[in-house]
């Protein structure tokens, strides 16, 4: 491995450009006497932009912030067509190549293809995950050699093919992982644990668990449960947290913020929108149990739901056929538009439903609600809402509880000062403790680990 300086700048992380240009061969330096290697990272993740959502988010942040770091980047992902399963129409030339190599920034970003299918039915889930996990397991074999192999979750079968383009060229594996499966699955009634589904998804957990070479996960429960349930030794496994781009989610000038909620014609509500993918693990009929109450005792609440998923043709038929005139839904917006939305709001929801699983998750939405110092009704147990309540960022309910969240918004919204405050606060707590400027630097530093 090349040995390189580590310099860092306001970014959190990097050389500088200008030396980069200079000098893209460093000889061995000293920084603050510890040498840096300079690690070659293929990371394969079927999400990447311009598809939306936290998985494509996470891989490309981290990408380009080790990028920036002056490490050598590649990323192996499939073409964009998620959550809909429709691959928009510049794309459909390079599809029909099967592979498709483009740069993004220093970002080597290698396309691979994958069947293309809507995320609503398990059956056309399961033909497009393995779609992309055969096809990438081949591509990855072609692709210049890294020094170390990342193959991140969800969704599970992207695992086997990291694993095998590691065990085919002989690279260091770290398996990331960012959902627990089958357990995820199973606590929204996808795979049963007597199913033959629940079986097969164990067994390749098992396998992935057993073969990584290491495994970071994002929150000390998810490490808890894999040394408890799947016997993986702890040494093993690093925690590497979600982290927020507070540069890009921060607070919004008042003005954009007017001419926004004017759009939505929500200039004298007080506005809860829920940002994100709609999806059956989220209890979405919580929200339109809340907003028929609040029809008729605080018409001045306004429900925003912005995204798309599997659940959002049914969520919006039951808000039509029950005559919900407070809750709005908009169609997926581009991400550079989404912190926006959430500077405009009152109050962000955060909602899943109510099972142990779930006590083991950090919602990335929740960690950008909090970046945009937006207070947040935080619909779920366990470390989520430890974190609110450190932070006391927001107000958190029982999962899957209508009265309580009717309880919660009707307290924010006879007391908007309290929201600013708990905003505020929830900003503060991001800066310092889950920045993506410090999360990928702690992830660079196990990557040396294995690779020196």
């Amino acid at each position: 491995m090349e040995v390189t300086q580590r310099f860092y700048e306001d970014r959190g992380l990097g050389r500088t450009s200008r030396e980069w240009e200079i000098n893209p061969h460093p000889t061995p330096r000293i920084f603050c006497d510890t040498l840096y290697l300079r690690v070659k990272i293929l990371y394969v993740s079927q999400y990447f932009p311009p598809e939306m959502g936290a998985p494509a988010a996470r891989a490309s942040e981290l990408a380009h912030r080790w990028s920036d770091a002056g490490h050598e980047v590649s990323v192996l992902t499939g073409f964009p067509n998620h959550p809909t399963g429709i691959v928009p129409p510049e794309w459909h030339t390079r599809l029909r190549r099967l592979a498709y190599h483009e740069k993004v920034g220093r970002i080597d970003v290698f396309r691979t293809w994958l069947w293309p299918l809507p995320n609503r039915k398990s059956h056309e889930r399961v033909r497009n995950y393995a779609s992309f996990c055969l096809s990438a397991a081949l591509r990855g074999l072609t692709l210049p050699r890294p020094g170390v192999i990342i193959a991140t979750s969800p969704q599970l079968l992207v695992g086997l093919a990291g694993w095998w383009i590691a065990f085919s060229r002989q690279i260091p594996f770290v398996f990331e992982v960012r959902d627990l499966w089958p357990e995820s699955l199973a606590a929204v009634g996808v795979a049963g644990e007597d199913s033959l589904l629940h079986h097969t998804l164990a067994g390749i957990a098992r396998f992935l668990y057993e073969h990584a070479g290491h495994i970071v996960v994002v929150t000390p429960a998810f490490k808890d449960r894999l040394i408890e349930d799947w016997r993986v030794p702890a040494e093993k496994i690093s925690i590497v947290e979600n982290g927020v781009e507070t540069e890009v989610f921060a607070p919004a000038p008042t003005g954009a913020t007017l001419d926004l909620r004017k759009q939505l014609n929500a200039e004298t509500k007080f506005l809860v929108s829920y940002i994100g993918t709609m999806g059956n693990a989220h209890g979405l009929e919580t929200l339109l149990d809340s907003a028929s109450q609040l029809q008729h005792q605080d018409p001045d609440v306004l429900f925003l739901l912005l995204g798309e998923g599997a659940e959002k043709d049914r969520i919006k038929g039951l808000a039509q056929s029950r005559g919900l005139a407070n809750v709005r839904f908009l169609d997926q917006q581009p991400r550079e538009k989404i912190p926006a939305f959430i500077a405009a709001s009152d109050a962000c929801l955060v909602l899943l439903k109510k099972t142990d699983v779930f006590k083991t998750v950090i919602p990335t939405k929740m960690l950008e609600f909090m970046s945009c110092a937006r207070p947040v009704i935080l619909g779920v147990d366990g470390q989520a809402r430890q974190i609110v309540e450190e932070a006391a960022a927001g107000i958190a309910i029982e999962p899957e509880n209508p009265d309580g969240l009717v309880a919660a918004i009707q307290r924010l919204s006879a007391n908007r000062e309290l929201g600013r405050a708990m905003g505020q606060k929830g900003r503060e707590y991001i800066v310092k403790n889950f920045s993506r400027a410090s999360t990928a630097k702690k992830y660079i530093r196990v990557l040396e680990t294995l690779v020196r």
